[in-house]
Formats: C-alpha cells, structure tokens, sequence
C-alpha cells in the first residue's frame, strides 16, 4: 500500500508540470464566446455613424435591455449594455492572451449570472431540449428525486413528438438532403446551461489564473516578481 501510495503521489507531482492545459482549454473555448458575443453588443458590429459612436452599444442592444415587454427590462440599459458589451469583448481577447485572468473573470462571471438569470431562467436547465428520456440528465435528478426532473422528462417525450412531426413533414414534401445536410432539427430550449457552465469555467479561471508556461500573467509574474 505505500508503494502504491508513493507512486501515485510522485505521478502527480509529475503530472502538476502540465497543470497549465486545462486553464489554456478553457480559455480558448471561452474566448471566442466572449468576444463574438460583446461584439455584437456594441455599435462597431453595425453602421454606426461618427467615431465616439463606435464605442457605444448598439442601439437594439439598448432597446433590448430596457424594454421591459420584450426585453430584460433593466434599469439603466445605455450603461449595462455599453459594460455588458466591453466587458465580454475585451474581456474575451485577454482571456485569449491570458493576461489579468483573474481580474477579467469577475465582470465576465457576472455577465453570466445576469444571462442565466435575466433571459434563460425561466426556461429550465438545458439549451437544446433532450428528446430522449431514456438519455436525458434529468433521469439522474429523477432518481434524487429532484424538484423539476420529472417534469424535464415529460418535456422530454413531447419534444420526441414534435421532432418526429417534424421529419414526418421533410421526409413527405421533399428537399430531405438538403435540410438535413447541416444536422437533423432540434428543438431550442434556450436554458441556463451554457451560462452555467461558461460561469463554473470563469470560476475555475478565477482561482487558477491563466495557467503555467501558456498565459502572459505567467511570464509577466516571471519577470516581474521572479518566481
């Protein structure tokens, strides 16, 4: 048993040399989220007219965020858009380099929590409806005897129904290759789930920074601090 346990202990310590690959993974599948999304947020992504308007939100952004019959319905929504929007575009492309990790992942978990809980909370967990409840996570949660899992399967079997009408009708009136070319139809749920997991990744990014010998903060931290 100490042999074993020596064993594992030297392996990992061998292994804590490559600790810096899952920061740089989750930055590089968090970075061009954030960055095309804040892009779109701001009035660079459009037409805007005069130089001191390009580096304000869109206006449907601002209408969006203020509108309360449909949209978020914020207060302030010139302001919140304008951070909203700097925060993931910026903060996307410093999450791409690595640099001021930490610092960048609070406003970007923030942005996240202001998603899930503003436009996808209301519509359950996941982003893509399961159409199968034999495969469906909610299954687990079922057994846990979890509020709401039961409910996500029932959901899961009238998703099933509409996605089989759905082919039903492609398959008859033709233009099957076609359609299907690209991936067969789902059904959009629009949850909180992408949130949820880019905020646990930020998290995560948040106590571990950018990551050994892959980030400017390393470097920097190197050159600076000398560690």
């Amino acid at each position: 048993m100490n042999i074993l346990t020596r064993f594992y202990v030297a392996a990992i310590g061998k292994l804590s040399f490559l600790d810096g690959l899952p920061p740089l993974l989750f930055r590089l599948i968090l970075a061009p989220v954030m960055i095309i999304a804040g892009y779109n947020k701001l009035a660079i992504s459009g037409d805007a007219t005069g130089f001191f308007n390009n580096f304000l939100a869109s206006p449907d952004v601002v209408q969006w965020f203020g509108n309360s019959e449909w949209g978020l319905g914020l207060p302030f929504p010139d302001l919140l858009a304008f951070l909203a929007g700097w925060s993931e575009f910026l903060g996307g492309w410093f999450l791409l380099l690595g640099l001021l990790t930490r610092l960048v992942s609070i406003p970007l978990m923030f942005t996240m929590v202001v998603a899930a809980t503003s436009v996808h909370w209301h519509n359950g967990w996941f982003a893509i409806a399961p159409t199968n409840p034999d495969t469906s996570a909610a299954q687990v949660l079922d057994w846990l005897s979890i509020p709401g899992a039961k409910e996500s399967l029932e959901n899961s079997v009238e998703v099933q129904e509409r996605i089989g009408k759905i082919r039903s009708i492609v398959d008859e009136h033709g233009f099957v290759d076609y359609l299907y070319e690209k991936g067969k139809p789902s059904i959009l749920n629009n949850g909180i789930e992408f949130a949820a997991i880019y905020f646990a990744m930020l998290l995560s990014l948040f106590f571990t920074g950018g990551g050994r010998f892959v980030s400017v903060d390393y470097w920097l931290r190197r050159s600076v601090f000398k560690e």
